[in-house]
């Protein structure tokens, strides 16, 4: 197992790409804290299908986007499992808002996208870096958006949020290399309820525009995380994108 012995947070880890994240690792042998903020009965249920497995798994409860939370579920994961190896910085925060539309970017809005979205990633890492170092090291991986990347998202300020954890991606992998290498994973469209409930339009769609002829699945951003966390070891300051080459060539025509 590629991750025996090692201890991995993933934020947001009770449903879609995070859930998905946390059972890969699992698959592996890492032990996984199993984060979230309101869906605890999911969260629990991804812990209660690892430990079923044979797998070792605990559910913190935390709210990334403020600083107290992150540091207690930090601490949290390093006093149960002794050790941390792995952050997956994944949460995250939208509500659909039209463009144009400015007025609706109200105080609260703009401040709950910003806290869970680009707080949230800087305070768990902060947070996690000295336990990292002083294993000799380790991966984090902030899970952004084709939003950052097309400017084409839920809402202005989702696609800014996105756009800023690319850019501190990079910051922090050059600050911390070569001891904790930091890499992201921008989706693009994914299924996952995260945004309304299951839109078999756009899944269509997506599916129509993408090279792939089909939608990206939470299993394939689990699997690219693996990657990242295993052999990807010549990988820092990346952000990857798993949209079927939209960015990458354009819409299939």
């Amino acid at each position: 197992m590629k991750l025996q012995d090692k201890v991995a947070i993933v934020t947001g880890g009770g449903k879609g790409i995070g859930r998905a994240t946390c059972l890969a690792f699992a698959r592996e042998g890492a032990a996984v804290v199993v984060n979230f903020s309101k869906s605890e009965a999911e969260a629990q249920a991804v812990v209660q299908e690892i430990t079923a497995g044979g797998g070792r798994a605990i559910a913190v409860r935390a709210d990334v986007s403020r600083d107290a939370e992150a540091r207690a579920l930090i601490d949290a994961a390093v006093q149960h499992f002794g050790r941390l190896d792995i952050l997956v910085n994944n949460a995250g925060y939208t509500r659909p808002t039209p463009h144009r539309e400015l007025d609706l970017l109200t105080e609260e809005l703009i401040d709950r996208t910003l806290g869970v979205n680009v707080k949230g990633p800087i305070y768990c890492t902060r947070a996690a870096v000295p336990h990292m170092l002083k294993n000799g090291g380790g991966s984090i991986i902030n899970i952004t958006s084709v939003a950052g990347i097309m400017a084409t998202g839920s809402s202005v300020i989702y696609c800014g949020s996105k756009a800023a954890l690319a850019v501190i991606t990079k910051a922090l992998a050059r600050a911390f290399a070569p001891q904790i290498r930091v890499n992201a994973l921008a989706p693009g469209f994914v299924d996952t309820g995260f945004v309304v409930p299951p839109m078999g339009e756009a899944r269509a769609n997506a599916a129509k525009r993408n090279h792939l002829g089909r939608t990206v699945e939470e299993e394939d951003l689990a699997a690219a995380a693996l990657f990242l966390v295993t052999d990807g070891n010549a990988l820092t300051g990346q952000e990857i994108v798993l949209d079927g080459g939209v960015v990458a060539l354009g819409p299939r025509q």
